[in-house]
């Protein structure tokens, strides 16, 4: 583990008693005394601070000085609009590439004069290479190193937040603030991947320890490991990428088309021009005909039956002799909302139709899994200002 490299939070988390394990070139906290599923609970209830600071933030300038030519060019690597993103609004894509194959997914923020990228821990050093190597002619490519990110998620987020800067108030699910924390110029949004209400702050490494302090002074607040930040990302059907996603698996096949806006799809006023989007468009076209002759494969929400739950990499078969082969489950646990496994995984189409029974085998036992919707457990975002 001393190869590992390590956040800006890493003695907080030892004086908290984390139990540390390597995650994508970090040593990271699985979870504290509480455990995963207290962890768990406690950000379905009140709030959670993830330490999530080794995912990558790269900045890009357009050497015109103009935002609007900084998404234009990354249009090109990705099948989202974010020409018309808004200001101080963000946006989910992924990068692509010429097969159509997922390099990875990742949050785009518009700034006032450049767009901030968060990319996933062991995505950002290729991510960094493969946007400088497409876009370097347009755009400064910055690393943003000494960076820190913090996520509080959960219901009472707001609450927690909300004396530090009263204009969280005012935000909704995919807004972004530029505000001022414990003195600390930081950049906030109302997002997450828990599925709860919640906020993402990305603030210089430096100040990231006391500020993590002083929401830890919440009665609300707890330290939240990964391994309850998994469980949670489980029960919303949240991808993880190297899991669930990767450089084989396009986003209609992932069930990410909802992320591909109408003027970029087919016949939309800037159709295409990013990397795989003949696959990807074809794939979409037949998708919306109902004619999928090119999506071999969907991934879908599963129930496995009882109470044990089932892996990553698990086989799945059409029926219980276990005979055909369908796909393999992706991403499984143990949903403690639910009090049961839940899992996702990918079978084809013909086997992805909500309440279709798949099987795959658990220790020598054959175990009946039910397609599902997606996500397990209701999201709790604001969509509204109207509260």
């Amino acid at each position: 583990m001393n190869s590992l490299l390590q956040t800006p939070l890493y003695a907080l988390h030892l004086e908290h008693n984390g139990r540390m394990v390597p995650f994508a070139g970090y040593t990271m906290p699985l979870h504290y005394a509480p455990g995963i599923i207290a962890e768990h609970r406690h950000v379905r209830s009140h709030a959670g601070l993830f330490d999530v600071s080794h995912m990558g933030q790269i900045r890009l300038h357009a050497r015109s000085g103009c935002v609007d030519d900084a998404a234009r060019a990354l249009e090109s690597l990705v099948p989202a609009d974010i020409l018309s993103l808004k200001p101080w609004r963000q946006r989910y894509t992924q990068l692509t590439n010429a097969t159509g194959g997922i390099l990875d997914d990742l949050m785009v923020i518009r700034e006032s004069n450049s767009l901030l990228l968060i990319v996933n821990a062991a995505c950002k050093a290729s991510d960094l290479a493969h946007l400088r190597t497409h876009l370097d002619t347009i755009c400064e490519v910055q690393p943003l190193e000494d960076y820190a990110l913090l996520a509080l998620q959960g219901p009472k987020s707001e609450e927690v937040l909300a004396p530090l800067a009263p204009a969280v108030q005012d935000m909704i699910f995919m807004d972004v603030r530029p505000l001022t924390l414990n003195g600390v110029p930081c950049t906030v949004s109302r997002s997450g991947y828990t599925g709860e209400d919640g906020f993402e702050i990305s603030l210089p490494a430096i100040h990231a320890e006391s500020l993590a302090r002083l929401l830890l002074a919440h009665p609300h607040v707890w330290l939240i490991g990964l391994g309850a930040r998994d469980s949670l990302r489980l029960e919303g059907g949240f991808c993880l990428y190297g899991t669930d996603i990767d450089q084989t698996t396009s986003p209609i096949e992932a069930d990410l088309e909802w992320s591909i806006q109408k003027s970029r799809r087919q016949g939309g006023v800037r159709a295409g021009g990013f990397l795989g989007a003949e696959h990807i468009l074809a794939q979409l076209t037949q998708l919306e005909n109902d004619s999928q002759l090119e999506i071999t494969r969907r991934r879908v929400g599963l129930r496995p039956e009882g109470r044990a739950p089932v892996r990553h990499n698990a086989p799945l078969y059409a029926d219980s002799t276990l005979q055909t082969s369908l796909g393999v489950i992706t991403s499984g646990g143990f949903s403690p909302t639910l009090n049961a496994p839940i899992a996702m995984g990918y079978v084809p189409p013909s086997h992805a139709t909500i309440g279709t029974e798949v099987f795959t085998e658990l220790r020598g036992r054959t175990i009946a899994c039910t397609v599902s919707a997606l996500p397990f457990v209701p999201t709790n975002f604001r969509r509204s200002r109207s509260v």
